[in-house]
This record gives C-alpha cells, sequence and structure tokens, in this order.
C-alpha cells in the first residue's frame, strides 16, 4: 500500500463520490482536496489533463491516475 493516497474531487461529482467509498471501503487512509474550494488544486488538476477539469484525479505515491475504475484504482494500491 503507498505511503500517500490524495483524491482531488467535487463533492456534486459522482465519480468522486464512487472513488471516496472505494477508498474508504478497502479502509484505504486518503486526504481529500475539494477544487471547488482549492483553486491551485483545481489548477493542478486542469494542468494535469490537458486543459481539461477531469475528476477525481488520485494520486497514489508517485502514481497519477485521472477518473480512475474502481479496477485501476485497487491495482495502484496493490504496487
Amino acid at each position: 500500500m503507498p505511503d500517500k493516497v490524495t483524491v482531488y474531487g467535487a463533492d456534486w461529482c459522482g465519480d468522486t463520490v464512487r472513488t471516496l467509498r472505494h477508498l474508504d471501503r478497502n479502509n484505504v487512509q486518503y486526504d481529500y482536496i475539494d477544487i471547488e474550494e482549492n483553486t491551485d488544486a483545481e489548477q493542478k488538476v486542469i494542468a494535469f489533463n490537458n486543459g481539461k477539469r477531469r475528476i477525481p484525479m488520485v494520486e497514489v505515491g508517485s502514481e497519477t491516475l485521472s477518473v480512475p475504475s474502481d479496477h485501476q484504482l485497487s491495482q495502484a494500491l496493490k504496487k
């Protein structure tokens, strides 16, 4: 399990809610940053996604995933 997991998302986003539930079900500790309240985080998401505001963006250790499926997230967590 990676040392640090950070989720960048928004409370209104279904994919963000799904990702947070997946992490909670698997007892994964994470930091959640709402990009609606943090413009620096929003800019980070946009920069990573080539100008698009695609959320959630999840940092798992040194790996960054954009709108990962539950399977993709589980695979990243195993590394």
